[in-house]
């Protein structure tokens, strides 16, 4: 299937199947292309560019979605630039959780979710450092039953900065998904049994509990 760029203004940008053509926006603000969950969003000036803020306003949900509208992904690459920090309702344990959900379901509490935690990624305590990126999968798999279960299988370090821009990717092949931060052209984390199996979703911009998140240069490229 042959597939389209386009750019939804505000310095997000997606992919999109002829199926979904009929969707773009051209220069309408991306908000208004997000289907909100749990967040409250705005656009903004932030660190040198125009960015989507979320930030949480329903604390129960422990966290938030925002679903791009009229993307569907199977396999492929999420590619993005997210910069996470503790927010204006952060209590102690809160360590900024920003990054992507995907082949999330209709109901918007099914999903494959890979994260950053930059509060982490340059404390004094090692084993913080080690928590810095995170694999989780909704309802079933969260991140406190992953550790219990299988202790460092699906997170890792990597170097992060509180409010700091951060170019993350994510490659999805089948039951596999492969995450690079900065750039690198080696995996920060390699997940290798997702949790949903291989059935396609949507894709979300997330955040964490007690995070000020902000988003750019969003890029959904399903596989051929």
């Amino acid at each position: 299937m042959i597939h389209f760029d386009t750019t939804i203004g505000l310095g997000l940008a997606w992919v999109l199947t002829a199926a979904t053509l009929a969707a773009q926006v051209g220069t309408v603000p991306a908000i208004d292309r997000l289907e909100l969950r749990g967040v409250r969003a705005q656009t903004l000036p932030y660190e040198g560019r125009e960015a989507l803020r979320l930030i949480e306003v329903d604390a129960s949900r422990r966290g938030g979605l925002a679903v791009l509208r009229g993307v569907t992904f199977t396999n492929g690459t999420i590619a993005l630039d997210v910069a996470g920090r503790r927010g204006p309702n952060a209590v102690p344990a809160d360590r900024g959780f920003i990054g992507v959900a995907f082949r999330t379901r209709a109901s918007g509490d099914t999903y494959e979710y890979i994260y950053l935690r930059p509060d982490n990624g340059r404390a004094d305590d090692q084993v913080r450092r080690n928590h810095s990126t995170q694999y989780a999968s909704q309802p079933d798999y969260d991140f406190d039953r992953l550790r219990k279960e299988a202790p460092e299988r699906y997170e890792s370090y990597v170097d992060l900065e509180p409010g700091a821009w951060t170019p993350m990717r994510i490659e999805v092949a089948d039951r596999t998904a492969r995450l690079f931060v900065h750039g690198a052209s080696q995996p920060a984390l390699v997940v290798t049994d997702l949790k949903l199996g291989t059935e396609g979703g949507g894709v979300a911009l997330w955040i964490g509990p007690g995070t000020e998140g902000f988003f750019a240069n969003v890029r959904v490229t399903p596989a051929p």
